[in-house]
């Protein structure tokens, strides 16, 4: 699951979206996660940061560092997620579903500031189905440490027309 085209090059691509989730950059900027990540074979970190005030550091991964690069916004980041060994992600749904639907290894981290913090329980059910893994700020490394991409089961998309067909027969509309 998630082997990058380049031969010899482990990228591990970091998505926030549109939003700031500083907590989540500082994280992956910590030595801590850094060296986690490198232990594992990872060779490169993108961060993309959104509208987050925390500049991460940049890295060119001499020997025995990961190399490290960051940018605030893309038009798409469809083409970060197709290359990346590993995606760590803000608990968006639509990062969420678009990563799993590419059959990547995924990390979601819970931003905890947000108030109704539904996406932690999109992420959580998600883990618990284990299509990926749930993380805070926080245990970030530990997660990376102990993550055994073997565990993860492919994401299968729902078929809509089977509910939708249940739900028009609830209603007495005729089914197409």
């Amino acid at each position: 699951m998630g082997e990058d085209e380049n031969e010899g090059r482990k990228t591990v691509f970091v998505t926030v979206g549109t939003t700031c989730f500083d907590k989540l950059v500082a994280a992956m900027d910590s030595a801590k996660v850094k060296e986690a990540l490198f232990r594992r074979g990872y060779t490169h970190l993108l961060i993309q940061m959104g509208r987050g005030s925390y500049i991460p550091s940049k890295v060119s991964g001499e020997e025995g560092s990961l190399n490290v690069d960051y940018f605030t916004f893309s038009s798409s980041i469809a083409d970060y997620l197709k290359s990346a060994s590993l995606i760590i992600s803000h608990a968006g749904s639509g990062s969420i579903f678009e990563t799993l639907r590419l059959n990547k290894p995924l990390i979601v981290v819970v931003n905890e500031d947000l108030m109704d913090n539904h996406q932690a329980e999109l992420a959580e059910e998600l883990a618990d189905r284990k299509h990926l893994f749930c993380s805070r700020p926080q245990t970030l490394a530990e997660t990376i440490n102990s993550m055994d991409l073997v565990y993860l089961e492919p994401y299968t998309p729902g078929e809509p027309n089977t509910i939708v067909a249940q739900i028009n027969n609830f209603f007495g509309f005729e089914s197409n």
